[in-house]
């Protein structure tokens, strides 16, 4: 954004639109929380599109469930463009056959639902009142403070959380 001095209009003053920010993604279980994932490039966070999307299930979500070994897994996801991409879906059909639960999922999630998900009625809002008690004044701070307040989540905690969704 450019504006001019209140005493000289000729000098011409710049600062960013918007502040600077992380994008997110994270995946709750009953036994610990998959992630917490980037998405940037150079430091600067980026769009979520199919690609990115795609790219971060196949080198982060995938791997990681894998190394779990859970068994039965259940994937929820909301209806963002990106999630709901065909190559998006096609992949986690592929990986949750049957159980997955998007928009246009294996159990119909409802664009605009006013049922959330785990990381919607709990991890976000826990992840903001503890996160922003550390004051991150730069970004690797902000990441920083995210990554070690997951890792604070107690199983005890996640177990309550699970215990609280209904499947219809």
């Amino acid at each position: 954004m450019h504006y001019c001095s209140g005493a000289n209009p000729r000098e011409i003053h710049q600062r960013p639109l918007h502040s600077d920010r992380v994008t997110v993604w994270s995946a709750v279980l009953r036994i610990r929380i998959i992630g917490i994932y980037f998405f940037d490039e150079d430091d600067c966070a980026v769009t979520v599109n199919s690609e990115r999307y795609v790219a971060m299930i196949q080198e982060f979500f995938a791997p990681a469930v894998e190394e779990l070994n859970a068994g039965l897994v259940w994937f929820q996801q909301d209806g963002a463009t990106a999630h709901t991409a065909r190559k998006s879906m096609a992949l986690l059909r592929e990986m949750f056959p049957g159980q997955l639960i998007s928009l246009r999922g294996d159990i119909l999630w409802p664009a605009r639902s006013p049922d959330l998900t785990p990381c919607d009625y709990f991890l976000w809002g826990y992840l903001k009142t503890e996160v922003f008690k550390h004051r991150p004044r730069t970004l690797q701070a902000l990441k920083d403070a995210i990554r070690l307040e997951v890792a604070r989540i107690l199983h005890d905690m996640l177990d309550r959380v699970m215990r609280n969704i209904t499947l219809y």
